[in-house]
């Protein structure tokens, strides 16, 4: 999971480019990078850290043009520590390109391998990101018959990308000298939204993960990028698109309603708000079914993302809502953070119980999801040592059994709690009293109810079915050892190994 942002203003980009990616931070905390376009210059600025804490006025008055891309890393291939696989990706022939990727694929070592053997490129970092990059260079080499690039050109390349690249990518990318491309893998596994904004000077356009970065910064959102489309807005402001793939389907991530995307984000016409509720209708529908006997005082949110679920639960149930715990806001999204030990002690920094909410009540505590179970653990027991008489854990979403491959960091079956386990496994895992899951039909009803256009989703992490049809036993042993191994995250080197290339620097 990550943020990515692109942007072609009528006056300087870097202010839209920043204040767009704090409202994508949620994606992505680990890494940051700006790049903009002045005619054929580029200029990057990029590093690890959040937003605020990697750009400084001094990068940012060095970030000149009018066109720029961003985005804010979370690590699903590659390392989380390494400064050299911060986005956006650079390469200098042809033309020059910079990029940005949301997602993973699942045939990065076998595009890695082409590359190098047929294509003659070299891949610098172990970020897949990278690949798809010279992907995108090689096909738009291989297709341009002159110095000169147009738009017909520029989508044949896309659908070279589509025949090559297996798995998940949305893409923001520029080329030097003619404008911003972005396109979406065939799947339209992870989302891509673009609007635009009439201004005195002419038309401008945004394109980003979520439909929030649009709103704040007051676009208005068009529509999504639709599964293999690719769009194109050259540096002039005139827009083109066209479908690039042969089969293009619409199988948006469930999780990204589940818990990824902001609540106050529209992902493939769906307010993820609205999905949050039907999930807290739907698991009030499973409770006053199953688990009439639970003598419940209050129900209980776990903050954020959970919030809307739990105040519809509370509402169909005729039940109290309290807020029981108060979140530090200056402390990362626990599940998104590299490393169990950080994960278990950033719970205790991020949440606070407030006593009287517990004290001798039977509660009844809701979460987007379970994964590792480390975070539902210890606020289990924060609510045992706040004075509840009983817990009850809900989750918004089914049980997380395996692993996924397409932008979520779970890559492996030993890190998720219900793997081999049963719900009354689990429940004493987390040390509650009771336990109830959504069902994945109910979650898939819950958000495809909000448009009937939208009927598939991606599951795999609920069901184990790679929509993608390459995810074998043997590529999800490989990636298991490779993980296990200390492969993904390399702590031998802290600085950057990425060649300049003639790229200028913003912080030089």
């Amino acid at each position: 999971m990550c943020g990515i942002l692109g942007v072609v203003a009528q006056s300087p980009a870097s202010q839209l480019l920043y204040d767009g990616l704090l409202m994508l931070q949620h994606r992505g905390q680990d890494a940051a990078g700006i790049v903009t376009a002045q005619e054929n210059t580029f200029h990057m600025h990029k590093g690890l850290g959040m937003v605020r804490d990697v750009f400084r006025t001094r990068n940012m008055r060095a970030l000149l043009g009018n066109m720029g891309i961003g985005h804010v890393r979370y690590p699903t291939a590659g390392s989380a520590e390494s400064p050299a696989e911060a986005q956006p990706f650079y390469v200098n022939s042809p033309f020059g390109i910079v990029l940005g990727h949301n997602g993973n694929l699942t045939n990065a070592d076998e595009l890695n391998k082409e590359l190098f053997q047929s294509d003659r490129r070299h891949v610098n970092t172990h970020s897949d990101s990278e690949v798809l990059l010279n992907v995108l260079a090689h096909e738009l080499q291989e297709c341009t018959t002159s110095y000169q690039l147009d738009p017909a050109t520029i989508f044949t390349a896309v659908s070279g990308v589509h025949r090559r690249c297996q798995g998940a990518y949305s893409v923001i990318a520029m080329i030097a000298g003619y404008g911003l491309l972005a396109f979406r893998d065939p799947y339209g596994i992870r989302p891509l939204v673009f609007g635009a904004v009439e201004t005195d000077h002419g038309t401008e356009y945004m394109v980003a993960s979520e439909s929030v970065a649009l709103d704040t910064l007051g676009f208005k959102l068009i529509r999504d990028v639709a599964p293999g489309e690719a769009i194109f807005i050259d540096d002039k402001g005139n827009f083109y698109s066209k479908q690039c793939s042969i089969s293009p389907s619409l199988n948006p991530c469930i999780f990204e309603y589940v818990y990824l995307a902001r609540p106050d984000s529209i992902m493939d016409g769906i307010s993820v708000y609205e999905t949050r509720l039907n999930m807290g209708s739907s698991l009030a529908d499973k409770i006053n079914k199953t688990m009439q006997h639970l003598d419940i005082d209050v129900v209980i949110p776990i903050p954020e993302s959970s919030r809307p679920s739990a105040l519809q639960l509370a509402n169909h149930l005729g039940i109290n809502f309290r807020e029981g715990f108060v979140k530090n806001r200056y402390i990362g999204r626990t599940f998104i953070m590299p490393g169990q030990q950080h994960r278990r002690r950033s719970v205790r920094q991020k949440l606070n119980a407030i006593s009287v909410e517990f004290r001798g009540k039977n509660v009844l505590l809701v979460d987007d999801s379970i994964v590792r179970g480390t975070t539902s653990r210890e606020i289990v027991q924060m609510a045992q040592e706040a004075g509840a008489h009983k817990i009850y854990f809900a989750s918004a979403a089914p049980p997380v059994r395996f692993p996924n491959v397409y932008g979520i960091d779970m890559p492996t079956r030993q890190e998720l709690i219900a793997t081999d386990r049963g719900d009354d496994e689990i429940c004493h895992e987390i040390g509650a009293d009771g336990l109830v899951y959504q069902d994945l039909e109910s979650l898939k009803n819950a958000i495809s109810s909000v448009d009937l256009q939208v009927k598939n989703f991606e599951t795999s992490c609920f069901d184990g079915n790679y929509i993608t049809k390459d995810v074998t036993q043997e590529y999800l042993a490989r990636i298991e050892t490779q993980r296990n191994s200390g492969i993904k995250i390399s702590r031998s080197s802290r600085h950057s190994t990425q060649l300049d290339l003639g790229l200028v620097l913003a912080d030089q």
